[in-house]
Parts: structure tokens; C-alpha cells; sequence
């Protein structure tokens, strides 16, 4: 999957089904507790509210009717609230079930070594441990988390990543991890366990959207004790408006100071609150993405640097060997036959398909029996291997054969220039060839800019964030590219260390920095960066190293991670506008209730007309109540995102959050009036 994210937010499921709605239900009234309220201050305070509600009521100091609904509409605030909650933390617990379902009671094969022929023995899954062998074979579930060791094999992850594709995994590439609970569908493969029980993917996934580790994250506490200081502020005005009313002869009902305080304190956003962190894990999970705290979602949405590497990111990543180039002097067969002998034991797509070059342009050289092969590194970015009778072929980077054949005592032919930079002006990858000390000639290796790419960083570029390409291709391909995919900036040649000091300069300047991997050279940088998005199929270093793993292993997600984190962000941001706002007209609702029979003047406020004095307590808190569950869909589907500047984004969010926060309320609370109005005159 290394397809461009058009719309790279997760699928819209039904917000809950029956079964999780009675249990959001039930959990409503189990979240009455003292122990849970606490966490919220607001809710808090309204439950206080409401039991106070109660004991004037009953001690004879307001109407019976009267103090009843307001104690009932006060507890049905509360309860909302607490039903925001429970609806997020059902949905997560819907995922959980589904992947419950993936971690089954298994029976392993366990391997007295990684050798598939070695003594096996039967063991329950939940008896290996990091270090211990298996052998998995078709039609077979991966017991545990690990690597493959040995062998290759189609593998169906659809339990974990909902994706019904199989793919491929195979020993000794960056494609060698599994998941327990995933199906080995073709083949045999020795796999080597990397997880203790208990933490393996699918229980830190569970743990996640149950909401078992979730912690608030830091704007989530900011926001949090904003409200409290909110609420305290509130708590000392009210209390003081008695004294106050005393000293000018003005009696202050006690119900209606309670339904003041509730409709001064930001309720809504109170209630939505721990919702919108919860749902923030679940879109992260929807998107295929497993976030290891609530903390990584939401820095993603501040991030101001994307390091992408350009291979499977920013182009497909399968370059093909099309074209071989000769130097002049050199036999192309000659070209042919080494290039196809340093790559037949090179397991990356590029060596594959310049054996399968070199086998469609005829040759037919066996592999040598006596032959050592090196591997490609970054550190020396050339591979090769070495034959009987002295024969040694490398192929490489232009500048590390050049130094390999000048370490020989060889003479690099000025030919070689010209081609390397007219295959690199065509946006390919040179890949040269060297015998001994003589330069052989050029592969040529192409690969194509994804579709898309170019107006997806330019979506970035609008939201403040630049792109950074990282490349081990030469300066003059690594430019082509970047100037076809329309990125920022580009590191070429690079090495792992390269990508560490990017990272290190870039928040040396205070910026947060966000990079994709998936080798074990790639895990110093991921753990560096802010958000370090590791490939599911990559290796367990990574993975470990970053705070982000995507399970569908589709480098490109990062720019979708971007935008979740973005979403967070402008749905906590716009449901606080809109909170915030809606309480103006609920002042012009109580206010003049509560002051109408000792202070005529004050029924000058009343702009909205309401009926009564009770009526209108009634009517705001009533609103205040049901703005809860109707903003819940919202508040867990999230706000729409839509690329722009913060400028915009601000200016959006206070002109339909702010503004409809405003106006919304006195059309409702005016409705709410007449139905009580009218349901009093009958």
C-alpha cells in the first residue's frame, strides 16, 4: 500500500451500535462516583450543584415542582456528560472486541533452534518469551509478536489492520516483522519472538482504546485547568452575590444563584472534554495508526518540519533497473555479467531487477559456487561480491566506488561523470559498476513521483509545515525529484547520522520535527524526533524507537498522521469556542430571573421575551443540558479539516464556532420557553 492518503482520515463507522449504547448507558450513572467526577471540575461542580439543588428543595426553601426540575435537568447535565464519555470509550471498546477476537489461545511450535528441521515442542503461546524459536506454517496463526529468521511467506493481517490483502514477509528485509494473531497463508517461516506476554501489539492496542493508558495530554491539562480557574472564579462570584444583595435589600433565590453558576461555567466543553482526547486515540486507531500515547496524536497536529524519505514515501519506492550504460572501452556484455553477479544474492527490488535485466538482455551467467557477497550498508553504500581467481565486483554510489576503485590504485575515467549526471538529470538513480580497479559503466535505476504528491505539499506548504526530503541518491537525482514532488528541501547522499542531525538542527530552532522509518538505522532519528512514525513491517528496533507505529506500513501515512493530529487539535479548539460563546445568551436568560422581583430595571435585559423567570431558568438549563449529546457526534467524528494557515483556522472557528456559539442559544432557549409556556397553559 504506498498509494498517496487523498483523504487520509479514518473510516466513518456507525457512532455506536444498541449493545454499546446500553453500555455507555449504564456507565453514565456508574461515572457518578466521587472518584470520577473529581477528574472533572466542572462536572464536579454541577453534581455539587445539583445535591444542593436537592437539599433546598426538600428543606422547604423553594417550590417543590420548580426545585425538582431544576435538580433533575442539573443531574441530566452531569449525566450527558458523563455519556460523552462512555459513548468514546465504547467505541474503543468495540475495537477492542474485534481484536480480542485476532488474540486466540494459540499453540506454538516452539524450536530448539532457529534451524526449521531442529526438536519442536508444543507450548501455549503465552509461554514464549523474547529469544524463543518458532515454526509457523501455512494456514497457521503467528503465536506472538517477532521477526522472521528464515524463509518468506504471504501472511493475512486483515485481524489487526483490517486490510484483506496479504503481504509479504520476508527474512533478512525491513519487511521481516509479524503480528500475533496474524495468518500465514502461504509457505513456512521460522519466526524469532520479540514480545513479553502481555505486551505484545495487539494488548497495547487493546489497553489504548479501552482507555486504560490514556493520559490526558498537555494541552488537554492546560484546557483542563483553564476551566477549573473558569469554575473557581465563577464559584467566588456567585457565592459573594447573597452578601452582595443583602446590603442593597435584595433577596437572592438560592435555586436560581445554583442555575447561575451552572450557566456561567463552561459545561459543555466540560462534558465534551474527555470525549475529544478519547476519540483522538480511536481516529489515530481507524486510520491504521497505533499511537502509544494520547500525547503523539497530538503533537502531530503542531508539527512544522515532515523528513520523509523519499524511497515508498514521496515515490513508489519499486525503482527498476531499465538501461545500462558502458564507458567507453567497455564491453556492454562485459557491464552485464557483473552487474547481474553483484546482485544475485541482493534481496532489495533494485538487485532482483537488474538480474532480471541482465536475464531479459541475455546473459546467462550461473551463480558462482564459491562466492562471498557483500552487503549493501549505509556506511559504505556499495555491495559486491568476490569470485575464485581474485575477481572482485562492486556496485554503488558514484562517489563510494569512485573511492573504492581510487583505494585500488585505480584511474576513474572522466567518461564517468557525464554519465552519472545526464541518468541523475533524468531523475533516475546511477548506479555504478566497478571489476577490480577499472569502472565498468552505469545502471540505470527509475522510479516515479507519486501522484498526488505535489498538490499534497502544497497543502502542507498553506498549513505552515515544510517538507524535507531524505535521499541516499546523488545531489543532481535528489533534485529532480524534489523539484518533480514539489517538496521544501532535500538531503542527498544521506546516512542515519544525517537524518539525526537534521532533526537535532531543526529543533535546535524550535521546531517540531516529525520522520518515518522502518530499519533499525532509522531508530536513533525516530526516537529523536517529535513524532517518530515506525513501519509495522519494519524492523522491532524501529518500532520500539518510534511513538507511532502504522500497522498498513505505507510510508505516506505520515502526511495522513499529520492531519488526525491537525483534526484533534481544531475539534478541541472549535468545541471551546462554542462553549464558551453559548454562555452569553444563557446570561441574558438568568440574569434577569434572578434579580426581576426586587429589581424592575433589570427586566430590561430580558431581550429573548421569555415568559417567566422560571420558565427561563427552566428553558437555559435545559439547553445547557442537551447541548451535550448534541455535539457528541461531533465531538468524536471530529471537525472537519480543511488545509489552511492558524490565521484562517482561527478566523473560521470564530466565525462558526464563536458566532453560531452566540446565536444558537437564543433561538433554542426561546423555543424551549414556548414549549414550557405551552405546556403550562394546558
Amino acid at each position: 500500500m504506498n498509494t498517496v492518503v487523498t483523504s487520509p482520515l479514518p473510516r466513518r463507522p456507525a457512532l455506536l451500535d444498541a449493545a454499546g449504547f446500553r453500555r455507555a448507558l449504564l456507565d453514565s450513572f456508574r461515572k457518578l462516583s466521587p472518584l470520577h467526577l473529581v477528574r472533572s471540575p466542572v462536572m464536579a461542580v454541577v453534581m455539587a450543584g445539583t445535591l444542593l439543588a436537592l437539599v433546598v428543595t426538600l428543606s422547604g426553601n423553594a417550590p417543590m415542582g420548580f426545585g425538582l426540575a431544576v435538580s433533575a435537568i442539573l443531574l441530566l447535565t452531569v449525566l450527558f456528560g458523563n455519556f460523552a464519555e462512555a459513548v468514546a470509550e465504547a467505541r474503543g471498546r468495540g475495537q477492542a472486541a474485534s481484536l480480542r477476537r485476532a488474540r486466540q489461545d494459540l499453540v506454538a511450535r516452539r524450536l530448539q533452534s532457529a534451524h526449521p528441521a531442529a526438536a519442536q515442542e508444543q507450548v501455549a503461546a503465552a509461554e514464549l518469551r523474547p529469544g524463543d524459536h518458532v515454526l509457523v506454517g501455512e494456514g497457521e496463526l503467528v503465536p506472538a509478536d517477532g521477526e522472521i529468521v528464515q524463509g518468506l511467506a504471504t501472511i493475512n493481517e486483515a485481524a489487526v489492520t483490517g486490510e484483506s490483502a496479504p503481504v509479504l514477509r520476508e527474512a533478512g528485509t525491513d519487511r521481516s516483522g509479524v503480528i500475533g494473531g496474524t495468518k500465514v497463508l502461504s509457505d513456512q517461516i521460522v519466526v524469532r519472538i520479540t514480545a513479553e506476554p502481555g505486551h505484545s501489539f495487539l494488548d497495547r492496542m487493546i489497553a489504548l482504546v479501552e482507555g486504560a493508558n490514556r493520559q490526558k495530554t498537555p494541552n488537554e491539562v492546560s484546557l483542563t485547568l483553564l476551566l477549573a480557574a473558569m469554575t473557581l472564579t465563577f464559584l467566588v462570584v456567585v457565592a459573594t452575590l447573597p452578601a452582595i444583595g443583602a446590603s442593597v435589600g435584595v433577596s437572592v433565590d438560592p435555586l436560581l444563584l445554583i442555575a447561575l453558576l451552572v450557566c456561567l461555567i463552561p459545561t459543555t466543553i466540560g462534558g465534551l472534554l474527555p470525549a475529544i482526547g478519547i476519540a483522538g486515540m480511536n481516529r489515530a486507531l481507524a486510520a491504521n495508526v497505533l499511537a502509544k500515547s494520547g500525547k503523539a496524536v497530538e503533537v502531530a497536529g503542531d508539527i512544522d518540519v515532515l523528513l520523509l524519505d523519499k524511497t515508498g514515501t514521496i515515490t513508489h519506492g519499486d525503482r527498476q533497473a531499465t538501461a545500462l550504460h558502458a564507458l567507453a572501452g567497455v564491453d556492454v556484455a562485459r557491464l552485464r555479467e557483473a552487474a547481474l553477479l553483484s546482485s544475485l544474492a541482493d534481496p532489495t527490488p533494485e538487485g532482483k531487477s537488474i538480474v532480471r535485466l541482465g536475464r531479459e538482455q541475455g546473459c546467462r551467467s550461473a551463480e558462482p559456487e564459491h562466492a562471498h557477497y557483500t552487503a549493501f550498508s549505509a556506511q559504505t553504500r556499495m555491495s559486491g561480491v568476490d569470485l575464485d581467481g581474485g575477481r572482485s565486483i562492486r556496485k554503488g554510489a558514484a562517489d563510494a566506488i569512485r573511492a573504492h576503485v581510487q583505494s585500488l590504485g585505480g584511474e576513474v575515467p572522466a567518461e564517468l561523470a557525464g554519465r552519472v549526471e545526464q541518468v541523475a538529470r533524468n531523475g533516475a538513480t546511477p548506479l555504478v559498476v566497478a571489476e577490480g580497479r577499472h569502472v565498468l559503466g552505469v545502471v540505470e535505476l527509475s522510479d516515479v513521483v507519486k501522484h498526488g504528491m505535489r498538490e499534497k505539499f502544497a497543502q502542507l506548504r498553506a498549513m505552515g509545515i515544510r517538507t524535507v526530503m531524505i535521499t541516499g541518491d546523488n545531489p543532481l537525482t535528489a533534485a529532480a525529484i524534489a523539484a518533480e514532488a514539489g517538496v521544501d528541501d532535500y538531503i542527498a547522499e544521506a546516512r542515519p547520522e544525517d537524518k539525526l542531525a537534521r532533526i537535532r538542527q531543526e529543533q535546535a530552532g524550535g521546531r517540531l520535527v516529525a520522520m518515518v522509518g522502518d530499519g533499525t538505522n532509522d531508530a536513533p532519528a525516530l526516537a529523536q524526533a517529535d513524532i517518530g512514525l515506525a513501519m509495522n513491517s519494519g524492523t522491532q528496533a524501529a518500532k520500539e524507537a518510534g511513538n507511532m507505529v502504522d500497522l498498513d506500513s505505507d510510508p505516506a501515512k505520515l502526511l495522513a498522521v499529520v492531519e488526525v493530529g491537525k483534526q484533534q487539535l481544531i475539534t478541541r479548539g472549535a468545541l471551546t469556542t462554542f462553549s464558551l460563546a453559548n454562555d452569553v445568551s444563557k446570561y441574558f436568560a438568568i440574569l434577569p430571573a434572578l434579580f426581576a422581583a426586587t429589581v424592575p430595571g433589570m427586566a430590561t435585559l430580558n431581550v429573548m421575551g421569555l415568559s417567566s423567570p422560571r420558565n427561563a431558568v427552566l428553558a437555559a438549563l435545559i439547553f445547557n443540558a442537551l447541548v451535550i449529546p448534541a455535539l457528541i457526534p461531533l465531538a468524536l467524528r471530529g471537525v472537519r479539516f480543511r488545509p489552511a494557515t492558524a490565521t484562517t483556522l482561527l478566523r473560521r472557528n470564530m466565525l462558526v464556532y464563536g458566532l453560531g456559539g452566540v446565536l444558537l442559544p437564543f433561538v433554542a432557549i426561546k423555543a424551549i420557553d414556548f414549549l414550557l409556556m405551552t405546556v403550562s397553559a394546558a
